[in-house]
């Protein structure tokens, strides 16, 4: 017998601030760590619910090895001192791994099979590099042209975008600017406030006096990458990276980044038996396969599908976070599809706020949730391309 589908119900959303990989807030901060405190400020906002009704997390992360690896997920929930019944298995869908796992929570609820669920993202590029530790293609990605563009790093793949959209290094350093510009004016209107919960660090510091190791513990409550001294002048000075004669450069592309989100999503009938207030209703979500060596456009593909899904238009979308890997796939996806700019990352995006890969999907739908109901918006969007050729777009509506 068919179950009627229902919907699924966003009742909690957090997130960690993001910090720099290598050198910054969380170089020294394992991921499951980062995991356990986005989880611990997600239940939070729900003290009524029993987490014994939870019945599974599901967790992003692109890179799932080292410090990542193990089923993040099963460790980080049982870290967070769920209890042993709450599952965990973690997923990948590289920078769209956390919000494939918002997708499978909320499918889970929508055919009856639970009504709570964890859905979150993590990710520690500090501690797990791009590609992870021992990159290993199938030998048959270099034996043929059309297999190839497996292997392209994403610059490179950027630059073949830029090319074939033609879209100037000039504008690309601009929406870079805009996206600093952005991210701090929304930071000094503690937009981000809803959204992110603080997290203390230790410091180990030599001191030369003692011959001993000073430890000090902070607290990091604001995304660490945008820079106030970004200017269009200093952008044009930095040298194209990914190809000789190109036009990406690190000024215009994402920051490599640590972080964690958690979302969690309930029923209608987990809604009014623990009397939660949901943030939002999951509407659709749509995964789209594209040409591997021009991976920054799956959203062209994603998006139109997401929104055939929900039966509605780019019209009806209040917010867009459009994730931006590169300026240029994201300038070529805005032209593409349409996408009105005002709408488009309103408080900045990864240019200026950092792109934690596995944890980016969760972290900007908490954005997403918070941000319709704090400007009394309908729909919202998360989108964003995929590496080897994908596209995935999840559409909210606020409640």
């Amino acid at each position: 017998m068919s179950k009627q589908i229902q919907d699924a119900y966003v009742v909690a959303a957090s997130r960690t601030p993001i910090g720099k990989s290598g050198r910054g807030y969380f170089r020294n901060t394992r991921p499951d760590d980062l995991l356990v405190a986005a989880i611990h400020a997600a239940l939070r906002q729900v003290p009524d619910l029993d987490p014994k009704a939870i019945e599974d997390a599901i967790v992003g992360c692109a890179m799932p090895e080292g410090p990542q690896g193990m089923n993040i997920a099963r460790i980080g929930a049982l870290l967070a001192g769920l209890p042993n019944t709450v599952g965990g298995v973690t997923v990948n869908r590289f920078c769209a791994s956390g919000l494939s796992a918002v997708q499978m929570a909320a499918d889970r609820i929508r055919v009856g099979e639970a009504d709570v669920m964890i859905a979150a993202g993590a990710e520690s590029m500090s501690m797990v590099p791009m590609m992870g530790n021992q990159p290993s293609f199938n030998p048959a990605v270099f034996l043929k042209d059309e297999n190839v563009g497996i292997a392209y790093g994403m610059g490179l793949t950027a630059e073949k975008v830029a090319a074939q959209w033609k879209v100037s290094r000039e504008a690309q350093d601009a929406f870079a600017l805009a996206s600093h510009q952005k991210a701090l004016k929304a930071q000094a209107a503690g937009e981000f406030t809803d959204e992110i919960v603080p997290v203390d660090v230790l410091e180990r510091l030599a001191n030369l006096a003692t011959g001993e190791v000073d430890i000090k513990t902070r607290s990091v409550s604001l995304d660490e990458g945008p820079r106030p001294d970004t200017s269009i002048e200093g952008l044009a000075k930095l040298r194209a990276v990914f190809a000789a004669k190109g036009s990406v450069t690190a000024g215009n592309s994402s920051q490599t980044s640590d972080g964690a989100g958690c979302l969690i999503l309930a029923s209608e009938k987990a809604v009014k038996q623990f009397g939660l207030k949901p943030l939002a209703r999951f509407v659709s979500f749509a995964s789209k396969g594209v040409p591997p060596e021009i991976m920054g456009i799956g959203p062209i593909e994603a998006i139109p599908a997401a929104l055939r899904s929900a039966g509605l238009s780019l019209a009806d979308m209040g917010w867009i976070e459009l994730n931006e890997a590169f300026a240029a796939q994201a300038l070529a996806v805005i032209q593409t599809v349409g996408l009105n700019p005002d709408v488009v990352n309103p408080m900045g995006g990864a240019i200026a706020l950092g792109h934690p890969l596995g944890a980016t999907g969760a972290i900007r739908a908490a954005t997403v949730v918070h941000a319709l109901r704090r400007h009394k918006l309908k729909y919202g969007m998360v989108t964003m391309c995929v590496g080897t050729g994908q596209g995935a777009a999840g559409i909210f509506e606020s409640v």
